[in-house]
């Protein structure tokens, strides 16, 4: 790196300080620009930092320490049990206000993110419950658009206490980290309070631990093998257990499926007696051109059309993301069953030139361009391959991955080999990553030796990566893309940011 100082020496103290997380070509020029613009100015780093008082700093780690005592995120238990006694002895918080409710394999967050903006534009306030943290814990749960304040997770978690210990002396198994994080994203919703709701699923549905809802609005994003140990091996199998968010007489939203996976949910809606609009179908993508910093759409909602629509984001998959939330928006309002009209056009673009999704296809520095991105599955990062090659014109890419062990790393390189001219191997801060010697063997297989580099420390490898993309005699067409598990994204955000 360039920089006068190596962050590599800070790493592990930056690591420490603020990522404690649970263990478990068309460009557009003429007008695109200006459609920016009505997003406003820069709203800034939509990721938070750990406090800067040192008091309020310890405790949130005090909470945080509370918190990891507990079953982590990998470790479920199929039941909704303990946190509908939760939700009992807090007074049912989840029912204070309507609810949009995703699932799905990939996308999640982005739609979760558009969604909100889209509801927030329109005046109503908001709440967004989405999982995992890329840097804070504070991020799992917003409030008006943003992370609540370390203040305030705090507060909520002092005042859910008593409840999450009466219901753990009750039950057989204590609540785990996730049913406790829920419980307190309830229980600030309804303290707010907010108008609507939107909340991502941990994993799953049926058994999801944010299951407790019923909300009017079931969303579900493009469904494909992850979690297969829990959810299922097949899609079909995976499908049956992300359709147990879809609640009587609700609305749901299907992204583009696997025809099996279709199949399965759509008897769910059939069964619920819910109303279906599918991609492709009665919404999706008229047009889409890639433009300066993102892409220009064109979408076909429940009430109509929407031109001119300016997404701050790279890759079809986003667009994709976009045509679903807007549908789900729409549903939400009654779009398309009571009303045959469309939203406000100004106010959707508005909304969407506003959007952020922190570690997707997220640029951090430049000259080389570094970009993350929290593939962490084959689909991910098929997804991601085409994004890439879509929206940058590397002449030689360098990837940098680390992955979780418990995911197909190697269907996940065999995405990224076609765009990687080399990768760099390493390993992120969570004790689940994949073993760095483990995974360059599979790389092996996947790149040949002469085009994998092993650096077991992340900051080495962010280095390697960089060394190797300026080694391109055509220094701007360099790229480094830091990516395979959002831990791995997470950690390279808080070096690259503070570089």
């Amino acid at each position: 790196m360039s920089e006068p100082s190596d962050p590599s020496d800070q790493f592990d103290d930056i690591v420490d300080a603020e990522t404690d997380r649970d263990p478990d070509l068309a460009v557009i020029e003429a007008g695109s620009r200006t459609l920016r613009t009505q997003g406003g100015p820069p709203q800034g780093d939509p990721v938070p930092s750990r406090p800067e008082d040192p008091e309020l700093d310890k405790a949130l780690r005090e909470v945080e320490t509370e918190l990891s005592t507990r079953w982590g995120e990998t470790k479920l238990e199929p039941s909704v049990t303990r946190i509908a006694a939760l939700m009992d002895v807090l007074g049912e918080p989840q029912r204070a206000y309507p609810s949009i409710h995703i699932t799905g394999t990939n996308g999640k967050t982005s739609t979760a993110r558009m969604i909100e903006a889209l509801l927030g534009a329109f005046e109503l306030r908001t709440g967004r419950y989405t999982s995992p943290h890329v840097q804070t814990i504070t991020e799992r749960i917003s409030l008006d658009g943003a992370p609540i304040s370390a203040e305030r997770f705090i507060e909520t978690y002092q005042d859910v206490k008593p409840y999450v210990e009466l219901v753990d002396a009750r039950e057989e198994y204590r609540l785990s980290f996730f049913e406790v994080l829920t419980g307190m994203a309830y229980a600030a919703f309804a303290d707010a309070p907010v108008d609507a709701a939107v909340v991502e699923v941990g994993m799953g549905g049926t058994w999801d631990a944010t299951n407790v809802i019923d909300a009017s609005v079931a969303v579900v994003t493009p469904i494909d093998l992850d979690h297969t140990d829990r959810l299922g091996g097949t899609t079909a199998e995976i499908a049956a257990e992300k359709s147990g968010i879809i609640k009587q007489g609700a609305t749901v939203i299907l992204a583009q499926q696997p025809v099996d996976a279709a199949q399965v949910l759509l008897k769910k809606a059939v069964e619920a007696d819910a109303t279906v609009a599918r991609e492709g179908m009665e919404f999706g993508i008229v047009s889409r051109e890639v433009a300066v910093g993102g892409q220009l759409l064109t979408l076909r909602g429940l009430g109509g059309e929407y031109d001119n629509v300016y997404l701050p984001l790279h890759g079809a998959y986003q667009a994709h993301n976009a045509a679903v939330a807007l549908a789900a928006v729409e549903a939400f309002f009654g779009i398309g069953a009571e009303h045959a009209r469309t939203l406000d056009i100004d106010t959707v673009r508005r909304a969407f030139a506003q959007v952020a999704s922190p570690g997707r296809l997220e640029i951090v520095r430049s000259s080389p361009t570094v970009l993350l991105d929290a593939a962490h599955n084959p689909h991910g990062a098929r997804a991601t391959a085409e994004g890439i090659s879509e929206a940058f014109g590397f002449s030689r890419l360098i990837g940098v991955v680390s992955t979780s062990g418990d995911k197909d790393a190697k269907g996940l390189l065999e995405a990224f080999e076609p765009i990687f001219a080399e990768v760099v191997i390493t390993a992120n801060s969570n004790p689940r990553a994949t073993d760095v010697d483990a995974l360059a063997a599979i790389a092996v297989e996947v790149f040949g030796e002469d085009r994998v580099v092993v650096e077991p420390r992340l900051p080495d490898a962010i280095e390697a990566a960089i060394t190797l993309a300026e080694e391109e005699a055509e220094y701007g067409g360099a790229g480094v893309l830091v990516t395979g598990s959002i831990f791995t994204v997470g950690d390279a955000r808080l070096l690259l940011r503070r570089s």
